[in-house]
């Protein structure tokens, strides 16, 4: 075995991948994250993430350390460590000149898949950018990235508190959308063409009642079965491609 070459799962870099891995407190910290799989590696490449390691099945690792430091299975045999972004309101500071952009604002959603999974369709629908308000999950979580297949790297993605947010949004002329089932009109009954922000909450609760009052319009997708809710993932990708029908219609 080369030298060069990690053999013991208890080698300190080793330790520091798992526990990126592990704790998003360590993230935040840091100000580092880890990325598995050839595609996604290369992606968050290609978004301007800056790699500060690199890790291969075989080549610098055993099989062994290399199954230690996963956090998924299929991940072709490569691991790497990058810096994080900056996610405040000021990287949204371009969006101010377009003339009709789209956003998706999330309120406190929990679970990292649905969040990667929101993120993931709003890279295949063209959404201008994504505003997690008071999140409940960091942006780096493995399930996160994995669920968004590279879309956390591409779409400008802000995060803050919905106050900061709903500041944003009425300071440059975004009408707000708040999804919810209570005093509101059928989706596609409304003008999306317009600069406009998408407001989703959680499954169980919803969204706040700051946000309901700071809405312009309260828009619901019906439910004709028994159950009152989608996924909110699910209803996020139903409002985002209502956004582009109604927006390829007006460019004809």
């Amino acid at each position: 075995m080369e030298e060069n070459v990690i053999t013991s799962v208890q080698n300190a870099r080793v330790k520091h991948v798992v526990a990126l891995q592990q704790k998003s407190s360590l993230r935040r910290e840091e100000g580092l994250f880890v990325v598995e799989g050839q595609r996604e590696i290369e992606h968050c490449i290609a978004c301007g993430y800056e790699v500060v390691e690199l890790f291969k099945r075989d080549e610098n690792v055993t099989p062994q350390v290399y199954e230690k430091m996963a956090y998924r299975g299929s991940t072709e045999g490569i691991i790497a460590v990058a810096k994080c972004k900056d996610h405040s309101l000021s990287i949204l500071s371009p969006l101010t000149s377009h003339h009709s952009p789209l956003i998706i604002v999330l309120e406190r959603v929990e679970k990292p898949g649905n969040l990667g999974a929101i993120l993931r369709t709003a890279e295949a629908a063209g959404v201008d950018a994504v505003i997690v308000c008071d999140p409940l999950t960091d942006l780096y979580n493995p399930n996160l990235i994995r669920a968004s297949i590279g879309g956390v790297f591409n779409v400008p993605t802000a995060v803050c508190t919905s106050e900061e947010c709903i500041a944003f949004l009425k300071a440059n002329g975004i009408k707000i959308l708040t999804a919810q089932l209570q005093d509101s009109y059928e989706y596609y009954d409304y003008d999306m063409t317009q600069a406009t922000a998408i407001v989703m909450g959680t499954e169980s609760t919803g969204l706040t009642q700051q946000w309901r009052e700071a809405a312009d319009a309260h828009i619901r997708i019906p439910m004709l079965g028994r159950l009152d809710s989608l996924n909110v993932s699910v209803s996020a990708a139903i409002l985002m491609y209502e956004a582009v029908r109604q927006r390829r219609v007006k460019s004809e």
